[in-house]
């Protein structure tokens, strides 16, 4: 199963998947735990190029396509051969990420990035997506005091921006995409997560 976890910076989402991924373990479950960008060598490189703050204009173009090559190894490399050996494969964003930020973020084409997302992946997707929905103010009060990466360091209304194409990619995929209250504690939102794994998967 390919789970992953989405949502604004701030929200908890790598505490969450983290949480899975150990949980999953205690149950002796083959498991992986990975992030986007990144996961393999080739991608964390993109990974550090995307996420250093630089003085030049960083054109929303040539963004995207950084975060698709990134995703590109990171599939054909180990999302698709670890699912393929019969494990669970958790990942700390993936590219409903790239819809929220790029598309309703940065204004390009979400037609044009669907595209471009199942070309790098093979058409791809998460069997259950678990967003952690947190408002904006919120998310940047957390991250008060924290070294941020590039996109961290955003306008307040670039992060409405993805925040509301996070929540509507959720409304599109029901099915898929389960939404979580962030401002719930960790635990309260961990127990929400195992329900879901467990509602879906039978007992583990």
């Amino acid at each position: 199963m390919f789970i992953t976890f989405e949502g604004i910076e701030g929200c908890g989402k790598t505490t969450q998947a983290k949480l899975l991924y150990q949980w999953l373990i205690d149950r002796g479950k083959e498991t992986i735990l990975t992030r986007e960008p990144g996961g393999t060598p080739s991608a964390e490189e993109l990974r550090e190029f995307i996420l250093r703050e630089r003085e030049e204009d960083f054109p929303p173009f040539s963004e995207l396509c950084l975060y698709i090559a990134a995703r590109g190894f990171h599939v054909e490399n180990l999302i698709r051969p670890a699912l393929k050996e019969g494990s669970f494969v958790i990942c700390d964003r993936f590219s409903d990420s790239t819809l929220a930020y790029q598309g309703f973020g940065r204004g390009i084409d979400v037609d044009l990035i669907e595209k471009m997302n199942g070309e790098a992946t093979g058409g791809l997707k998460p069997n259950l997506t678990f967003l952690i929905d947190l408002p904006v103010e919120v998310a940047f009060e957390r991250l008060k005091g924290k070294k941020k990466d590039r996109l961290e360091m955003e306008s307040l209304e670039f992060h409405r921006k993805v925040r509301e194409g996070f929540l509507k990619i959720a409304e599109k995929e029901k099915d898929r995409v389960v939404v979580i209250d962030g401002r719930k504690s960790v635990d309260e939102i961990f127990n929400e997560v195992v329900k879901e794994v467990q509602r879906r998967l039978g007992a583990l």
